[in-house]
C-alpha cells in the first residue's frame, strides 16, 4: 500500500528536497483515506442513526405519557365523560400493550419508522370497539386511487384497504398527496449522513496502524527499502541497541530521524462537528439539545418544547382519532399536556392557592395536582369574605353609610 508521508524517501546526494507543504496531520489522515477506512457510501438509514433515533425516542416517550380524556360540548362548557369507549382510548387501547407503548409506537412511526406515517386498525365487536391494532410501518404503503390524486388506497401486505376502515396518523402532508405524511425524513438526511460519517472517522482513526511515533528517513538504493527485509536490516543495523536507554548511533548524512506527534480526534475537529449536526437533528426533531446530549437542561426550553413539537403530535393524534372513531358529533378526543410541564412544587402551590382563594378550584382539586389522596369536606368552592361579583362591589356597607352590615 502506497502512503505518502515522508516516512522513508529516498534523498539526492546533490539535491536538497523542500519540505512537504502537509500538516502531520493531514498527512495522517490523507493515509486513513488511501487505507479505506473512512469511506461511508450508501444508503444512511435513520433509524440506525443513535442521535436521531434518541431524539424521536424523547418525543415519543413524552406523548406515552399524555392522557387521554374523552370530552363532550354542553351549553356551560366542555366537560370530560368517563365510559367504556374513553378507557379504551385512554388505559388499554391495545390488548397486548399498554397506553404508553400505544402512543409511543404511534409516535416513532410518525418520526421515524412510518416516514410521517402510522396506521391503526380498529377491531370491533357487536358495533363496539374491542381493540385498536397498531400495523407495523414495513407492512405498510400507500398508492393514489384516482388520476387526479385526490383519494388513496392503504396497502398492508400488498392488499389495498379503504382508509375509512383505519386510523392514519399522518404528520406533515406531502406536496402532491396531502393524505399522505413526509415526516422528517429528507430534512434531516444529510445530517444523518455526517454524523455516521464522524462515527466512522473516529472508529477508523482509532484501530488506525499509521501513528508512528517516529520517521526514519534513510539515504540508500530503492532497492534497499523496497522489500520489508531490507528495511528490517537497516532498522536492525542502526536502530537496534543491546540495552534499554542505550543511546543510537547513526550517520549524520545518511540517515534523519524525526518525531512526529500522533493526530488527536481534537486535530479533525470531529467533536465540533459531531455538536453542530447533533444541534441540526435536534432541531429539525423539535427537541431540545440538551434531550441529546449536547448543553444543560433548561426549563424554560423543556417547556417550550412541550407546548410545540409535544402539543403538535397530540394535536394530529387527538383529531384523527375523533375523526375516525367518534361519532357523536358533541364528542371528541383531548390530550392533556398541561401535566407534562416542569412545575416545580413551589409553583404549583402558589398557582392553585391563588385559584382556590378565588374558587376556581377545590381543596381536593389542588391535592390531586401533587399526588396527594383527597379528604373529606374539601370538594366545595370556597372564597374570601372580601372576594364578592362585580355588580355587587357597590352594595357594601362601607360605601352606604356602615349602617347595615348585610
Amino acid at each position: 500500500m502506497k502512503i505518502n508521508i515522508p516516512t522513508l524517501k529516498r534523498r539526492e546526494k546533490d539535491t536538497a528536497q523542500t519540505p512537504t507543504q502537509q500538516s502531520q496531520a493531514t498527512q495522517q489522515l490523507l493515509a486513513l483515506i488511501q487505507e479505506g477506512s473512512l469511506e461511508c457510501s450508501g444508503y444512511t438509514s435513520l433509524d440506525h442513526e443513535p442521535t436521531i433515533v434518541t431524539a424521536c425516542e424523547r418525543v415519543a416517550e413524552l406523548v406515552g405519557l399524555v392522557s387521554w380524556h374523552l370530552m363532550s360540548n354542553t351549553e356551560d362548557g366542555d366537560i370530560r365523560i368517563k365510559n367504556e369507549l374513553s378507557r379504551k382510548i385512554d388505559i388499554n387501547p391495545n390488548s397486548y400493550l399498554t397506553r404508553a407503548d400505544f402512543y409511543e409506537g404511534i409516535v416513532m412511526n410518525l418520526l421515524l419508522y412510518g416516514n410521517g406515517n402510522a396506521v391503526v386498525r380498529p377491531i370491533t365487536e357487536g358495533g363496539y370497539l374491542r381493540d385498536l391494532e397498531l400495523i407495523p410501518a414495513s407492512r405498510v404503503s400507500f398508492e393514489p386511487d384516482s388520476i387526479y390524486g385526490f383519494g388513496y388506497k392503504i396497502l398492508i401486505d400488498g392488499r389495498p384497504y379503504d382508509p375509512q376502515d383505519f386510523l392514519h396518523f399522518r404528520l406533515f402532508p406531502d406536496k402532491t398527496h396531502p393524505w399522505k405524511g413526509t415526516g422528517i425524513r429528507v430534512s434531516i438526511q444529510d445530517v444523518a449522513a455526517n454524523l455516521k460519517q464522524a462515527r466512522v472517522t473516529e472508529k477508523a482513526f482509532m484501530a488506525s496502524e499509521y501513528k508512528p511515533p517516529l520517521v526514519v528517513k534513510v539515504q540508500a538504493m530503492g532497492g534497499e527499502l523496497a522489500t520489508k527485509q531490507g528495511r528490517a536490516n537497516i532498522a536492525n543495523d542502526y536502530l537496534k541497541t543491546t540495552q534499554k536507554g542505550e543511546p543510537w548511533i547513526l550517520p549524520a548524512e545518511q540517515i534523519d530521524v524525526t518525531s512526529v506527534k500522533p493526530l488527536t480526534l481534537q486535530d479533525l475537529a470531529i467533536a465540533d462537528n459531531v455538536k453542530l449536526n447533533k444541534t441540526a437533528a435536534a432541531a429539525i426533531v423539535g427537541v431540545p439539545s440538551f434531550m441529546i446530549g449536547v448543553g444543560d437542561f433548561k426549563k424554560d426550553e423543556f417547556n417550550n418544547f412541550v407546548q410545540t413539537t409535544v402539543r403538535h403530535i397530540v394535536t394530529k393524534i387527538e383529531q384523527t382519532i375523533t375523526k375516525s372513531l367518534i361519532l357523536s358529533p358533541d364528542w371528541y378526543i383531548k390530550g392533556n399536556i398541561w401535566a407534562l410541564l416542569d412545575w416545580d412544587l413551589a409553583t404549583i402551590t402558589n398557582v392553585f392557592t391563588a385559584m382556590g382563594d378565588r374558587g376556581w378550584v377545590t381543596g381536593n382539586e389542588a391535592r390531586d395536582r401533587i399526588n396527594l389522596e383527597p379528604k373529606e369536606g374539601l370538594d366545595e368552592l370556597k372564597v374570601l369574605e372580601n372576594y364578592i361579583p362585580a355588580e355587587m362591589s357597590g352594595n357594601q356597607s362601607k360605601l352606604t353609610g356602615g349602617e347595615n352590615n348585610e
